[in-house]
């Protein structure tokens, strides 16, 4: 097999993407913790943009708010097609992320309340709350065809929704204000999106340069700007027919290559650059690591499968399609990679207080690693006994 043969069949696999993440965050952590680690931070402390229309920003704010808004939007899309046409078209589907979503939040929460009331860091109960959505499908996506879409599905709506919980949380307990008339602004757009979908506007620039007013909107409002590619995408005109390709699937099938191989990659080498020191070890013992550790751990694990199993008893929501119990205790899992938000929320409990940063990051780290591995394992384990049952 020639090169260029090999790397086409590398670039067309569902694990490329993945292994490239990992990959990335690799590089990332040698850089941190080589004599690079000053000269990179610079780079991605350096501001570059447009003054005049106050755009002017770090390289790594453009990066976690700009490019991740793209990714947004492509998730969204994504999440949007089952809604009209797939696995998330029934109620009973559609309701169970939600659900799952909530229960992913309240129980992290809470046992990081009790790990940490009345204690110098109860301030950061927001913390296990946060899945990396990136991280998350990612690991999920390396497994290939041995976990059903439908579980994919699952965890991509469910990880927008806990996305969306956390980013209401930093917006009203995080943050120190809200320009309302830049939110006001946005509220505008959003509704002008939506009119035009209502028209049956096709044309895929009319919602784009709306989008882009969106994000910049959002952006300044003091809101996570991200949510801006989720609005835009449930905007963006479809059809529940596979005969008509759609402005949506169009548009989605655009983005994929350059979300999974580039923005993506770009995300993991820029928000792993965690520099290790002999402090962070003592915190994984800390209240503050307990806390962390179980609440994105067991918190995520428990929350999700809990409120999944009374929305289901409860006959509100069921399975999703060709999936498991088994595979719903793997998606908790992979649920408690953290990281970027969970750092991010991090850094906004303890502001100006370094050594409960770094320790907090740390914390983090372990953490969603040790998520990754047990989710990964848990939902390869239930695809080979899947297997085995479907043979006898």
């Amino acid at each position: 097999m020639n090169l260029t043969v090999y790397f086409k069949k590398f670039f067309s696999s569902s694990q490329a993407s993945g292994i490239m993440l990992i990959f990335c965050v690799l590089i990332s952590l040698l850089i941190a913790n080589s004599s690079a680690a000053e000269s990179f931070q610079q780079f991605l402390d350096k501001e570059v943009g447009i003054n005049i229309f106050h755009l002017e920003y770090p390289v790594s704010i453009w990066i976690n708010d700009g490019l991740m808004a793209i990714f947004f939007l492509l998730v969204g899309l994504e999440i949007k097609r089952e809604m009209v046409e797939g696995e998330l078209s029934s109620f009973k589907n559609a309701s169970l992320p939600i659900f799952a979503a909530i229960g992913g939040m309240l129980v992290p929460a809470t046992i990081y309340a009790i790990f940490n009331a009345n204690t110098q860091y109860g301030s950061g109960w927001g913390i296990p709350m946060a899945t990396d959505i990136a991280f998350s499908l990612a690991i999920v996506s390396m497994l290939g065809k041995k976990v059903p879409n439908s579980i994919k599905i699952f965890l991509a709506a469910l990880a927008i929704v806990d996305d969306l919980g956390a980013i209401l949380v930093i917006a009203i307990f995080y943050t120190e204000q809200i320009h309302w008339m830049y939110l006001l602004l946005s509220f505008g757009v959003t509704a002008l999106l939506f009119l035009l979908n209502f028209l049956k506007v096709t044309k895929i620039v009319f919602y784009i340069i709306p989008g882009l007013f969106l994000w910049y909107f959002l952006h300044h409002s003091g809101i996570h700007a991200t949510i801006a590619g989720v609005l835009l995408a449930f905007s963006i005109p479809t059809n529940a027919s596979n005969v008509e390709i759609s402005p949506l699937e169009k548009l989605e099938h655009k983005l994929h290559f350059p979300v999974s191989f580039l923005i993506m990659p770009i995300f993991a080498l820029t928000n792993t650059n965690i520099t290790f020191n002999n402090e962070m070890m003592s915190g994984l013992t800390s209240t503050l690591g307990l806390g962390i550790i179980g609440g994105l751990i067991l918190g995520k694990l428990i929350g999700i499968n809990l409120f999944s199993l009374l929305a289901i008893k409860l006959k509100i929501s069921s399975l999703p399609q060709n999936s498991s119990w088994t595979q719903m205790l793997g998606v908790g899992f992979l649920a408690g990679i953290g990281f970027t938000m969970s750092i991010f929320i991090a850094l906004l409990s303890f502001k100006g207080q370094i050594e409960i940063q770094d320790e907090a990051k740390f914390a983090i780290l372990i953490a969603s690693f040790l998520a990754a591995v047990f989710g990964y394992m848990l939902l390869n384990i239930s695809s080979k006994n899947q297997v085995i049952e479907e043979e006898n």
